[in-house]
């Protein structure tokens, strides 16, 4: 059984960053061959680190740390007035957990907001494999937040379950329903669901000052910010 003190880590070369044009980044990641359990990956997360399918990492850059981990408190959290809009527009909605497997309604689902929403990121062109790869290996308390509308499928949230919260994986959702800002309503819905759960914080992944992409979660607060293995609250005025 694998534990922080026993864990392998490995730096990947360095290669383009995918968020800050100019700028060249290094990855730190957990070795493949450990066994991450629900208490280890709890750690890890606590310490900045994320998960992509079978894969746990963290930005590791020699002269940058524009990338930020960032967490939620939930039991503090009171939704402005935008944030109660989309609630109310999305009140039609059924939202159910379900454990995170394959399944080629979520595929679809998938496919069809990475060509119309990310055609130009390194995730396009999508396939059942690279969904499966991100989204469904290496699970480990993994589950999808299945959000319907007249029964059919409009939107898709990655979520993870940990000692001390939630961990926002990813969100897909029907491009066509932008209005709805289902982005917006799955991180709602998920904080909801932990304090249903009693768990106190739910994991966003990293900020980016300068990255416009990340903006939105600074408008969930308060928010805490990992800086010097210590999480402090975000002053951001």
């Amino acid at each position: 059984m694998s534990n922080l003190r026993t864990l392998v880590f490995f730096a990947t070369p360095s290669h383009e960053c995918s968020y800050l044009p100019d700028r060249e980044a290094t990855t730190m990641f957990v070795d493949p061959r450990a066994h991450v359990d629900r208490k280890l990956y709890s750690q890890l997360t606590t310490l900045g680190f994320r998960r992509s399918g079978s894969h746990y990492y963290r930005p590791h850059c020699e002269n940058c740390n524009a990338c930020v981990p960032v967490r939620l408190r939930v039991e503090e959290f009171e939704p402005d007035r935008n944030q109660r809009r989309v609630m109310r527009r999305n009140s039609d909605l059924v939202c159910r957990l379900v454990p995170a497997t394959f399944d080629e309604r979520y595929y679809r689902l998938y496919a069809h907001y990475i060509e119309q929403r990310h055609a130009d990121g390194d995730m396009y062109p999508p396939s059942r494999e690279q969904f499966s790869s991100f989204l469904v290996d290496g699970a480990t308390d993994s589950w999808f937040v299945e959000m319907t509308l007249d029964d059919e499928l409009v939107g898709l949230a990655a979520v993870d379950f940990l000692d001390d919260g939630l961990s926002a994986i990813y969100t897909v959702f029907a491009p066509e329903l932008e209005s709805r800002s289902l982005g917006t309503f799955a991180i709602l819905w998920q904080i909801e669901e932990a304090r249903r759960r009693g768990l106190p914080h739910l994991y966003l992944g990293y900020w980016i000052r300068e990255c416009r992409k990340m903006n939105y979660k600074t408008r969930f607060r308060p928010i805490e910010a990992l800086r010097d293995g210590h999480w402090r609250k975000m002053d951001l005025g």
